[in-house]
């Protein structure tokens, strides 16, 4: 039985391979085509969310790793009014602790939604109260270049020192340790331990008042 050639229409022969006039194979594969199945009903499949719309109101709270390109201003601008708050009178202490407690406080307004913890909130006091440690520094700095300022800043050192001497009266040592700081060596001495002591009490100060104010915060943002 013949039957046509499927690409030039001549009549080959059945079982033979290839076409006598066109040499085109006769043998050919029938392959399914495959259907995808559909939805039985498109319609009742779920709307897909849209991108950037939150299904609630709120949005929640997370803890996100400090930015330190976002800290530095709250920082700063706490470390300010610390500043501002001493030359008005305010205790040193307590205008350093609130420092601390600000910057977490800035810090929280400019980024909003996040969760600022206890070790967070004591990084950003730290920063706080070294940043008002160099304000104030930068402030005696210029203050001792007035004579009279720096006469009046010696008196008052050597009058600390001579209290603390006068409580320890029958030490020899503490005796000899008071002559030496009536030299200029010693006076320098005294100023760099001075402000050695300044800086490390301002960050663990402010350092406090900062772990306060992650403490406040990390609970307020508690459901």
């Amino acid at each position: 039985m013949d039957h046509p050639c499927h690409k030039c229409g001549q009549s080959v022969e059945d079982g033979v391979p290839f076409c006598s006039h066109c040499g085109a194979p006769q043998i050919r594969v029938a392959i399914p085509e495959v259907v995808p199945a559909m939805a039985a009903s498109a319609g009742e499949s779920a709307p897909l969310p849209r991108a950037g719309v939150l299904e609630s109101a709120d949005a929640p709270s997370l803890a996100l790793p400090l930015r330190w390109v976002q800290a530095v201003r709250p920082c700063v601008f706490a470390a300010l009014l610390a500043a501002g708050a001493i030359s008005l009178g305010l205790v040193f202490p307590a205008a350093v602790l609130g420092a601390g407690f600000l910057s977490v406080v800035f810090y929280q307004r400019n980024n909003l939604g996040t969760v600022i913890k206890a070790g967070t909130g004591a990084l950003l006091g730290a920063v706080s109260g070294a940043v008002c440690f160099a304000i104030l520094g930068i402030f005696l700095a210029a203050a001792g270049t007035v004579s009279d300022v720096r006469a009046k800043l010696r008196e008052q050192m050597l009058e600390g020192a001579q209290r603390w001497a006068a409580s320890h009266a029958s030490d020899p040592q503490v005796q000899a340790a008071l002559d030496s700081l009536k030299t200029p060596e010693g006076l320098a001495m005294m100023m760099i331990f001075a402000a050695v002591a300044f800086f490390l009490v301002s960050v663990l100060l402010a350092g406090i008042g900062g772990a306060l104010g992650g403490i406040f915060f990390s609970r307020r943002g508690r459901p």
